[in-house]
């Protein structure tokens, strides 16, 4: 017999898409099982071999865990919200919304095609204002948070202005800029309304400051790490510079602990949490004050092994630090 297999996927490929075989119930008996691949950029004409690479194997255990019995929650989506959709829009000279739609169509049809058990009444598209409004209301509950130290929790910007009003910042145990200055009661009263926002800014749990970024002229936009490959964006191989800018930041170190602690409740293996454990970065030491010779700066550096303090030789400052254009000579700058 010759094994149509045109005839047979298209067969069973409407039948899942019409009964909605994959979808997982809100409300069952059966027990939880959730299988999450990462979502594509619909940045080019269609998938490339590293997008069914990773799924079908996904896709396989999805189905064994529901032949086991259990209803699975396997969803799919698109990263469509960034710079690979932006640059693919200007490549095309088209709008990025345009692309974006056309695409994801193309995306959709081919992973239709491989038969992939996929929930698609879940379908997440981060370019949508429906899903993307969610990550900016959880931006707003950082701006106006702070985070008590004395509560281990984030608290509401409101909290801290009563104690401001009541007693000043003496007292106030909190994640926060260094070397705040500190300020009475009755001081913070006779602030005016930016000065107190300034003050504010200084506490909250998403803040602006002046960071050394990743810069690239050509895409017009700030790299992460490992967006760039041997001082090229991964994007087009344009130069890359570093440069400091106004940027949004977030205080997550007041979440490291409860981060690292989180990682021994849940069942990953114990390579995956060491990965984690890394990108969370704690490291337990000390911090030692060097003078400068002939010089009233001094150089704090952070240290995991202060018992070796005795058998430091030299040091090394980055090039963006305040103190390498006073203590270079100009022959060495």
């Amino acid at each position: 017999m010759i094994y149509d297999f045109n005839k047979i996927e298209e067969k069973w490929q409407k039948y899942w898409a019409t009964n909605q075989t994959f979808k997982a119930e809100n409300q069952s008996e059966k027990p939880k099982y959730y299988v999450l691949d990462m979502f594509p950029y619909p940045s080019g004409a269609g998938l490339h071999v590293g997008h069914p690479l990773g799924y079908i194997a996904s896709d396989i255990y999805a189905r064994y865990k529901r032949h086991q019995g259990f209803n699975v929650l396997h969803p799919q989506g698109y990263d469509s919200f960034g710079l690979p959709a932006e640059q693919y829009a200007i490549q095309t000279g088209q709008h990025p919304a345009v692309t974006t739609a056309d695409n994801i169509k193309t995306y959709r049809r081919q992973l239709d095609q491989i038969g992939f058990s996929f929930d698609w009444s879940r379908e997440v598209r981060t370019s949508d204002p429906q899903y993307y409004k969610w990550t900016q209301w959880i931006f707003i509950q950082l701006f106006n948070s702070w985070y008590n130290n004395d509560t281990n929790k984030a608290e509401d910007i409101s909290t801290l202005e009563n104690i401001f009003a009541s007693e000043g910042n003496a007292n106030v145990n909190a994640v926060c800029d260094d070397n705040i200055a500190p300020f009475t009661a009755e001081a913070w009263q006779g602030f005016s309304s930016e000065d107190k926002q300034k003050v504010l800014l200084q506490y909250r749990l998403t803040y602006l400051a002046e960071t050394e970024v990743n810069w690239c002229p050509a895409l017009g936009t700030v790299l992460a790490n490992d967006e760039i490959v041997n001082g090229v964006s991964e994007r087009g191989g344009h130069p890359v510079l570093r440069k400091k800018m106004t940027q949004w930041s977030m205080r997550i170190s007041a979440y490291a602990e409860r981060l690292l602690q989180g990682l021994n409740t849940i069942d990953w293996t114990d390579s995956l949490k060491e990965s984690q454990r890394n990108w969370i970065g704690k490291s337990v030491g000390a911090s030692v004050t060097f003078n400068v010779k002939d010089s009233d700066a001094v150089i704090d550096v952070f240290t995991t092994r202060p018992d070796t303090i005795f058998g430091v030789s030299f040091m090394t400052l980055a090039p963006e630090h305040e103190l390498v254009a006073q203590l270079t000579t100009p022959a060495k700058s």
